[in-house]
């Protein structure tokens, strides 16, 4: 079985590690006529056109830009950054395994049989977020009364930028998807008109406590989809370096596990492949890996300059709050 980590030791690059990685799953896909591989190779080829294809990054950005600027003008006493990024090769990868698992875990447990190599293959064509941006924002404590409340405040002007994106942005070429967030509570203070396209996470945080409002819009110039994130600064900061990295990881780990407890090793072979290829990503020692541009002593300490595990950044734009006599 061909993996990832087979081409993380060689200096090579990481488009050289894709194309390799992409045409050797091909060509085995082809021999052993594995549905699942194919399109995995697919997949890798999507990632491969973003890094390789820059020019639409510049259109894309500059029309997100424009959200920025008139933010800038409409918020001024707001501190807030705008950060894009391409989904890093470690993340994509793992994302694209771990939805396998799901699939056939949840599929088994509502019909008691396991999924043909098409079914799965089908439900593996719903990426949206190999490109996303994340808006963070913070009220600065010298802009607020004694008697304001700086989440609560924050959240209020959290929830009227976001009312305002799914408008300005299609004006602009892009157009707003269905989130699919159903039967989870959406807050009111989303409008009518653009709750659907929300998943509010804000409203009803997951367990780790991770909170942020998710939208994706399809890019009718570039022809892909996008996600745009908006928090707060403390919600950033848990997501990032607070409980909620962590906790989800450890429980993406125990889940996986269960699902292995509960699918006997060779009763499924495309869940033992994914499987195998998603633990091999999260046992892999970074300071062991030898990728250009991307230097680990361990797996905290890290310098990503390729876009390998932390992810390529194509923004940032960032706003500091004005001071209070200037305004």
């Amino acid at each position: 079985m061909i993996t990832l980590n087979d081409y993380l030791y060689s200096g090579d690059t990481v488009l050289k590690i894709l194309l390799q990685y992409s045409s050797d799953l091909k060509e085995d896909a082809i021999k052993t006529h594995n549905q699942i591989d194919l399109a995995h190779s697919n997949f890798l080829i999507q990632i491969i056109e973003l890094l390789e294809h820059a020019d639409f990054l510049t259109s894309q950005s500059n029309r997100i830009k424009e959200f920025y600027m008139y933010m800038t003008e409409k918020y001024p006493f707001l501190a807030f950054t705008f950060k894009g990024r391409i989904k890093s090769l470690i993340r994509a990868e793992e994302k694209f395994n771990g939805y396998i698992l799901e699939y056939i875990h949840d599929y088994i447990m509502e019909n008691q049989m396991y999924p043909s190599e098409a079914e799965i293959k089908n439900n593996l064509s719903f990426f949206r977020d190999l490109i996303a941006y994340r808006i963070v924002i913070s009220l600065p404590q010298c802009h607020m009364s004694e008697d304001e409340n700086r989440e609560s405040e924050e959240i209020k002007y959290l929830y009227e930028i976001a009312n305002v994106i799914p408008g300005f942005l299609e004006e602009r070429g892009f157009t707003a998807e269905l989130s699919g967030f159903s039967g989870r509570n959406v807050s009111e203070s989303l409008t009518d008109n653009i709750r659907s396209y929300y998943r509010d996470y804000v409203e009803t945080p997951r367990s780790s406590g991770y909170q942020s409002l998710h939208i994706t819009f399809y890019d009718n110039f570039a022809r892909c989809f996008t996600e745009v994130q908006l928090r707060t600064k403390d919600m950033d900061d848990l997501a990032e370096i607070g409980r909620a990295n962590h906790l989800w990881y450890e429980k993406q780990q125990e889940e996986n596990r269960s699902k292995r407890d509960m699918i006997p090793e060779g009763e499924c072979k495309c869940f033992d492949e994914a499987y195998e290829r998603l633990i091999k990503l999260q046992e892999l020692d970074l300071s062991e890996v030898n990728v250009n541009m991307f230097k680990a002593y361990n797996n905290q300490l890290i310098n990503d300059g390729c876009g390998f595990f932390r992810g390529r950044q194509i923004l940032p734009f960032e706003h500091l709050s004005r001071f209070q006599n200037d305004m």
